[in-house]
């Protein structure tokens, strides 16, 4: 049986924010104070349509912005282990889910050669509209108090998994590796055979640790906190050799 890698894709498979990224992409590097103060807690797809509405009112266009996103540095030793994850798919799927975007996400992945490493991408979908401005939408709806009102971590990774198995795919674990306060939802989702894999330093570890240190609340995965991608490959490594015995 497979294993099952879910990336989430800032702080995590990148070392940086894209979408705080792309801003390196105007003249001053930054965004004025009017702009930012527009931001509401929870809506952040919404906040960045009108980060790149005002990118686009710049004139910068799809090439400008290719450029600056194919500069994204990868976290250490994450492309060696998506080199590894794509040399060994017939043990190995691999999915993103990501708040950021279809359009960066893509770009990013092709500047490293990494996207065969990825059997899918789920994300906010984007475009560039008949004037030359990237237009973002929210990834879907749904009824989850804890997440963002354009993505539910825990709903995409259940419904896929739920596809893959009607499809026939059971997983022999799941293996979910983020940093950010919108991974514990999918986290606590893991069965006592999967791994959660909290980026030490970060806020998903921290998350974690609280919920783990109450009394009537914590999670049934194991839990493996990882700094490097190649601490990654070493507990998938580990993993796949334990199915072997």
């Amino acid at each position: 049986m497979k294993t099952l890698l879910v990336f989430d894709f800032d702080h995590t498979v990148i070392d940086d924010n894209s979408d705080t990224w792309v801003v390196k992409c105007t003249p001053e590097q930054d965004l004025p104070d009017w702009l930012k103060n527009t931001y509401q807690k929870g809506h952040w797809t919404e906040y960045m349509g009108r980060v790149l509405s005002y990118i686009g009112d710049q004139g910068i266009r799809e090439d400008a912005i290719r450029t600056i996103m194919e500069t994204m540095p990868y976290t250490a030793g994450m492309i060696d282990l998506l080199k590894f994850i794509s040399q060994n798919k017939e043990r190995v799927d691999c999915i993103i889910i990501s708040d950021s975007n279809t359009v960066f996400i893509d770009w990013i992945l092709h500047a490293a050669g990494a996207q065969c490493a990825v059997d899918r991408v789920f994300t906010n979908p984007a475009h560039f509209d008949d004037r030359g401005y990237l237009d973002v939408q929210c990834f879907h709806s749904h009824s989850c108090a804890q997440c963002p009102v354009n993505l539910c971590k825990r709903k995409v990774l259940e419904d896929f998994l739920e596809r893959q198995s009607m499809a026939g795919l059971q997983y022999q674990q799941t293996v979910y590796i983020g940093d950010g306060g919108n991974d514990l939802c999918p986290v606590k989702s893991l069965k006592k055979s999967d791994v959660a894999m909290p980026r030490k330093g970060y806020s998903l570890e921290r998350l974690i640790s609280k919920l783990n240190a109450g009394d009537s609340r914590h999670l049934e995965s194991r839990v493996v906190g990882w700094s490097s991608g190649l601490d990654i490959l070493n507990e998938v490594n580990s993993l796949m050799k334990q199915s072997c015995l």
